[in-house]
């Protein structure tokens, strides 16, 4: 007897740049598995989706968000200022959402309990070096709550959900809280994500310190108590350059104010393109300028990045920022998280965190979003059974 899937994609653009895939293909869904990615896939399916003119790839991986949703006004950490997962991720065509160090030590069993067990989206996280988290001043500038080994512990103690260490929003001059997170990082050989450039101390050095595989997020921000990447000729800084070769990768993380064009595109002609699209995502950058990660991968297409490209980055290549192989592909066996994306085409406006606009003629949509096998977002209904008015 035939086998029967559950789900049968037809007729997409498939893209998958783990693997390799630029082709119109079928992708088969068994289980909440990839059961086989192909040409003119001919098995029995329970549902079938027609994805003609559209494309399907892996889930999309938003490397920098703050998910610590709660009641406390004025703040992040179990905060009014962090958004719920579910809320703004599958519309979108994101699959996997990582938190950008909104927990530390202190509360990130409370983080996990409150947000990211009842979320279906999948969350990760950054661990913050401070035990209590992003709660503001002065607690974020206390050197007695940054303690690498309780830091590295509970990394381990739950090294399925926590991807790397986090450092941001100190302000003072002392590099022991970096050096600390340094050291976090080391004891859990995961990667550091560096948040806000710490003002104070020079870049340079916080580059040369950072390893192969750490993360530095807000690349393309041009705000006044942080040094760009760009010198004053608008030239990529040869550390930065030095920066790239060892390894550092790049994050977008555009939020309310660290994504400019008149950085952003003097880096991209030079051939300095983001690692990952992260969204740096809370409650006043999806009203400003950043909106969603498909608005930023939308301005990166407007810029001149192809399609193929932006979906590399929005995908496979986060998951290696993060050393998640088993995410941003389609490998056969893997969980099924898929994006199905349109492009529009008409007439549309980008916005930079300082009021600086392009305008672009695509822009990208998700039309389904597929999470663990279960259709999650469906925008036009691809998959709903037609009636006649």
């Amino acid at each position: 007897m035939a086998q029967t899937i559950d789900l049968l994609i037809k007729k997409g653009h498939v893209i998958d740049p783990k693997n390799h895939i630029d082709a119109i293909m079928d992708v088969a869904i068994s289980e909440g598995k990839i059961h086989s990615v192909g040409k003119n896939i001919s098995l029995k399916a329970k549902k079938v989706i027609d994805a003609s003119g559209l494309y399907v790839c892996p889930g999309l991986i938003d490397l920098h968000a703050h998910l610590y949703k709660g009641t406390t006004l004025k703040t992040f950490a179990n905060g009014f200022s962090s958004v719920s997962p579910d809320d703004f991720s599958f519309r979108s065509g994101i699959t996997t959402m990582v938190d950008a160090g909104t927990s530390g030590w202190r509360n990130f069993p409370d983080f996990k309990a409150q947000v990211i067990e009842p979320s279906a989206t999948r969350v990760l996280a950054f661990l913050n070096i401070v035990g209590v988290g992003m709660v503001g001043p002065p607690e974020e500038q206390n050197l007695e709550d940054m303690n690498p080994q309780i830091t590295a512990d509970m990394a381990a103690r739950f090294d399925n959900l926590i991807v790397g260490i986090k450092i941001g929003h100190y302000t003072g001059t002392d590099w022991t809280p970096f050096e600390r997170t340094l050291e976090a990082s080391r004891l859990t050989e995961k990667p550091l994500l560096l948040e806000c450039h710490l003002p104070e101390l020079p870049l340079e050095e916080v580059l040369l310190k950072m390893r192969s595989g750490d993360i530095f997020t807000h690349a393309f921000g041009k705000v006044s108590d942080r040094m760009s990447i760009l010198d004053d000729n608008n030239e990529i800084r040869p550390f930065v350059t030095a920066a790239r070769e060892k390894g550092i990768r790049f994050d977008v993380g555009h939020g309310g104010g660290s994504f400019h064009y008149s950085v952003a595109m003097p880096a991209m002609k030079q051939g300095f393109y983001p690692d990952s699209f992260g969204t740096d995502l809370h409650r006043f950058s999806m009203n400003a300028g950043m909106k969603d990660m498909l608005n930023i991968m939308s301005k990166y297409l407007t810029l001149g990045m192809d399609v193929q490209d932006i979906i590399f980055r929005a995908s496979w290549s986060p998951a290696l920022s993060i050393k998640r192989p088993d995410l941003g592909n389609l490998d056969v066996g893997a969980e099924a998280d898929i994006a199905v994306l349109g492009i529009r085409e008409g007439s549309f406006g980008f916005i930079d965190s300082g009021g600086n606009k392009v305008t672009g003629k695509r822009k990208f949509e998700a039309e389904m979003t597929i999470r663990a096998g279960k259709i999650v977002w469906d925008l036009n209904g691809l998959a709903a059974t037609e009636v006649k008015n």
